[in-house]
């Protein structure tokens, strides 16, 4: 039986639908693809962009037996493509945790998830500070982590979508060993290859020696001497303003916080990367941007990071299934 790949609408009034269609010329004939969203919205988005998606409709994932092209139709929304709102919210809400409660019983193999707006998704009842977040929740997942991968950089974040007024209370030894242990066990099985992870420092300079902080002498320095002695390549405190500049191919960066790691991220590899879950029991990818209102729903949203994100669930699904053939 064809793996099969979810992929889910995000908000619909963003750039999700239109960005499934132009996804679409890439599917091929391997995988089964279901979208969780809405027929209406999908009829709209072909006639905004002129590409025409042939697909079944079907009631339940466990319906789908073969390849090809489906849509579970949740039928939310009153209107095709709605305002941004908190019903745009409630239903990118619905996608992803249909999509996600299929791919928690093992009735879908990996997930694609479009992008969700955090205003409107919480005005809709929405308890997470991101999918990510949900993600592992309703999976069962309690170490986890966002790593941002495209050829040229990568980067995994010890913190997440919280205040940067909160990053240092939550920088510890514990947490920093947990999260390079994850990046190692995690790289290893999705890309065949060990990492050389490069711990970032927090501070400017990281710490200068704790003139300027004391989060590298005390917690970072600390973590990364008690993994060397597992074996495992880990280097820092890495000075923040520099460590970019000289990257290998299987450098990962662990940033302290969202805007170190995806600064840097977004100024080498925009419309190239890949938001990746590492820790969940199934692949879970999304493009590196936004509900971008400003251009949705005028056909200028480009598909690239989403065709790098849906082509990565392939690749790791196709080496599984290959690799479980010949044990």
């Amino acid at each position: 039986m064809a793996k099969k790949i979810g992929i889910t609408f995000g908000d619909p009034a963003g750039v999700g639908p239109e960005i499934i269609l132009k996804i679409s010329k890439y599917f091929v004939g391997d995988f089964a693809y279901i979208i969780y969203g809405e027929e209406k919205t999908l009829k709209e988005a072909q006639n905004l962009t002129g590409l025409h998606l042939a697909y079944k409709k079907v009631e339940r994932v466990e319906d789908v037996k073969d390849k090809g092209i489906y849509l579970i139709d949740l039928n939310i929304l009153k209107v095709p493509v709605p305002e941004p709102s908190p019903a745009s919210g409630r239903a990118a809400i619905a996608y992803l945790a249909r999509a996600t409660a299929d791919a928690v019983r093992g009735n879908i193999h990996g997930i694609l998830t479009m992008p969700i707006n955090k205003f409107w998704a919480k005005k809709a009842g929405f308890q997470f500070n991101g999918q990510t977040e949900y993600l592992a929740s309703a999976s069962g997942t309690k170490e986890f982590a966002m790593m941002m991968y495209s050829e040229d950089i990568k980067v995994v974040l010890l913190t997440t979508h919280i205040p940067i007024s909160e990053v240092p209370r939550k920088i510890t030894k514990e947490s920093i060993i947990e999260k390079v242990l994850l990046i190692y066990k995690e790289y290893k099985r999705l890309f065949r290859l060990k990492p050389k992870i490069k711990v970032l420092g927090l501070n400017p300079h990281a710490g200068e020696m704790g003139e300027l902080g004391r989060e590298e002498i005390e917690e970072i320095a600390p973590a990364i001497e008690e993994v060397k002695k597992k074996g495992i390549f880990v280097e820092g405190p890495v000075v923040p303003d520099i460590a970019f500049i000289k990257r290998e191919k299987d450098d990962v960066f662990l940033a302290m916080y969202h805007d170190q790691g995806l600064i840097p991220f977004k100024l080498i590899a925009f419309d190239k990367g890949v938001n990746v879950t590492l820790g969940l029991p199934f692949i879970r990818t999304s493009p590196d941007h936004g509900t971008a209102y400003n251009i949705a729903w005028k056909n200028l949203a480009r598909e690239s990071s989403s065709v790098k994100a849906l082509k990565l669930i392939e690749e790791v699904l196709s080496y599984e299934e290959g690799h479980n053939n010949e044990l």
